[in-house]
Parts: structure tokens; C-alpha cells; sequence
């Protein structure tokens, strides 16, 4: 009877290398193999650079592919080939860290791989480390308030319709749209008609070069970095 390794999702933060959580990089130690997720588009993995000062000398780290696409037979291939592998290295009984920026059950493409690697093996052990968000992180560095009291906060894909969008947030009292980079265009049309975008934040590539803070979404471009995202509450 083969007996899997320990699949561990973990979440390196948001991209600034201190807010890597002491569970991550603890169990970064230990693993016998790493699995880096980057876009096909890209050469490196940025979840990669952050875990690298904490890997065991030696360990062996698997970059696995995911295309930018939203072709659901594409990316339906690609989450199977990637589950594949990575079953290989747990029937070898290898314990295994499969690294993702932010939290891995927050719009994360652990999500993806966690299903489908699910329908393959219902036997597998699997334990997630959540990590520091992109919006904690943004909140942290604005000094804004996300919610108190009794107050609802909505976290919003910015890939929505302008309809969904409307109505997610015509109810929140607070709200942060991820994915703002998708449509940024029609955030901005939906903010402005519920008299929300004067005071609402714009925040990109928190933590990297190129960071970027802007009050206001009547000069944020039509087509900000992938790490961008919006934060909104009511009264400002």
C-alpha cells in the first residue's frame, strides 16, 4: 500500500519578504521537495524568491506552469498535469511545500490544484499555512480601517460584471476588489456612480519596486500591474 507524503500549502505573504508568516518558513525547513507555481508568461516565481532564504540546502524545488487564461480546457490540462506531478512526488512518500503568494485558499491557484489533485487521490494528507494578504498588507500600509463594530466587508474579483459589482457594493460597508487590474475601467464607473471613488485607494506592486499609493481613481490608468488592487469604504 503506498503511503503519501504530506502536501503542504503555503502561503508566502504578499510579496514584501518579512511578512512570511514563522509557521512557513518553520515548515520551509523541513520539506522534502518544493513546488513553485509561475506563469507560463514568466521566468521566475516571485512566491519562490520570498520561500528561497529559508529552504533546506539542496532541497529540490519543481517550478509547475499554469497559463494565464481563462480557456477552461487549457487551464483544465494544465491543473491535471500540474496534480500529476506532484502526486508522483507525494506516492514517494516526500512531504512537499507548494508555494503561493498571499493566502492559499484566497483566490489562489492552490484552490485549483487542491480539486483536482482531490479527484485523483482522496487519500493524500493536505495541510494549508494561510499567509498575510495583499489587502491586509495594503490596509496596513494606508492606515486603513477595513471594518469595526458591526460593519460588512465584501472581497471582490475585479473580473465581475459591472452589475455584480454594483450590487456587492451598493451593500458593504467596506470592500476590497482584487484582480483590479483586469477592468479597471468599470471599477472605476461603478465606484464613481455610488459616489465612492473620490475616496477610494488605489495600491500597486505593494512592496516592490514601482509601489504605488493613489487617493482617488481619476488618475490611476486604464491598465495598472497585475499586483493592483482597490480599497473602499464608506465616508472615506
Amino acid at each position: 500500500m503506498t503511503r503519501y507524503g504530506t502536501l503542504f500549502g503555503i502561503g508566502v505573504g504578499p510579496g514584501d519578504p518579512e511578512l512570511i508568516t514563522l509557521k512557513a518558513v518553520n515548515r520551509l525547513k523541513k520539506v522534502d521537495v518544493v513546488f513553485a507555481a509561475a506563469s507560463t508568461r514568466n521566468e521566475a516565481s516571485l512566491a519562490q524568491s520570498i520561500a528561497a532564504p529559508h529552504l533546506r540546502p539542496g532541497v529540490e524545488v519543481i517550478r509547475l506552469d499554469f497559463p494565464m487564461t481563462r480557456d477552461e480546457a487549457v487551464l483544465e490540462k494544465a491543473w491535471r498535469t500540474n496534480a500529476d506531478i506532484v502526486a508522483g512526488q507525494l506516492a514517494l512518500g516526500r512531504s512537499a511545500a507548494f508555494l503561493t503568494l498571499g493566502d492559499p485558499l484566497t483566490y489562489s491557484t492552490f484552490g485549483y490544484l487542491l480539486r483536482t489533485l482531490n479527484g485523483l487521490l482522496s487519500e493524500i494528507q493536505v495541510q494549508v499555512i494561510p499567509g498575510i494578504t495583499s489587502y491586509q498588507a495594503a490596509a496596513a500600509h494606508t492606515n486603513r480601517v477595513l471594518a469595526e463594530s458591526g460593519e460588512s466587508l465584501a472581497v471582490v474579483s475585479g473580473v465581475a460584471s459591472e452589475d455584480e459589482l454594483t450590487r456587492i457594493l451598493s451593500a458593504a460597508d467596506s470592500a476590497v476588489i482584487l484582480k483590479a487590474y483586469k477592468n479597471l475601467p468599470a471599477i472605476r464607473r461603478v465606484l464613481t456612480k455610488l459616489g465612492l471613488a473620490d475616496s477610494a485607494v488605489f495600491v500597486t506592486r505593494l512592496g516592490h519596486e514601482g509601489e504605488e499609493v493613489i487617493t482617488g481613481l481619476n488618475n490611476v490608468p486604464d491598465k495598472p500591474s497585475y499586483f493592483s488592487l482597490v480599497l473602499v469604504r464608506r465616508g472615506g
